[in-house]
């Protein structure tokens, strides 16, 4: 039996900087880097947008004019299409999306999840201070047509329902993606799809916004979903902290 020593715990060589910040354990760094950019590049076209809607820019103002009364015309011929348009933006409002988050959030504390339970609840508070907010600051009013299909109050940009259909969607996306299988994600990827595109569609079938706030709102979910994504995904993946390395000796053999 050869007698042995105390065993000391060694420390990982020195990475370099380039290594660190791509190897799985210190990759923290990358990844928000990476998403707080990607946040900052969806930002840039809503950034662009808001400017064009403050300076009333003359080619937005038309576009938007014709796309509203072209998809408001529709409606007034089909009043089947106009019923399923107010029925959708009834149920998939920013109110019932807020209630929908909840149950999630619930459900989450329920099976120990709790820091995605709180990054849910983050998402949609932020997202949902931020879309009034904004409204204040642009000013921009509602369309003031003849025969809108429904009424709504308020200010225009961005459209809330867009924003919050968003923020739902990514929501849907990275709560349950990562854990679907290939066909589950595929539906989930479809529904995601569906509720943000059709809530904020919606809004201009009805007459009630320009399809630049809808735009704007889906950019700003879009936005907001990624940058309380990047600090999740950081502040989760934050290890213990741990003290310094200690001999132990090992057991006597027997």
């Amino acid at each position: 039996m050869t007698p042995s020593g105390p065993r000391t715990l060694h420390r990982p060589s020195r990475l370099s900087w380039r290594e660190r910040r791509l190897h799985p354990d210190h990759a923290r760094g990358l990844r928000l880097t990476l998403a707080v950019a990607a946040a900052f590049l969806v930002l840039v076209p809503f950034t662009l947008l808001a400017l064009l809607v403050l300076s009333s820019w003359s080619p937005l103002r038309r576009l938007d004019r014709a796309v509203t009364e072209a998809l408001v015309g529709y409606g007034l011929d089909h009043p089947d299409w106009a019923r399923a348009m107010n029925v959708w933006t009834d149920a998939f409002g920013p109110m019932p999306l807020r209630v929908g988050a909840l149950v999630l959030v619930l459900w989450l504390l329920r099976h120990g999840l709790r820091q995605l339970a709180l990054w849910v609840a983050t998402t949609m508070t932020v997202g949902g201070l931020l879309g009034p907010l904004l409204k204040l600051l642009v000013g921009r009013p509602r369309p003031d047509l003849p025969e809108p299909l429904a009424q709504a109050v308020g200010l225009a940009f961005p459209s809330g329902h867009a924003l919050n259909a968003a923020l739902a969607a990514g929501v849907l996306l990275v709560v349950f993606l990562p854990a679907g299988r290939p066909g589950g994600r595929y539906a989930v990827c479809a529904a995601a799809l569906v509720l943000a595109g059709v809530t904020g569609f919606s809004r201009v079938a009805l007459g009630v916004h320009w399809a630049s706030d809808v735009v704007a709102g889906w950019l700003l979910g879009a936005a907001v979903v990624t940058a309380t994504a990047a600090a999740f995904t950081v502040w989760r993946d934050v290890p213990p902290a741990a003290g310094p390395a200690v001999a132990r000796p090992e057991p006597p053999a027997r």
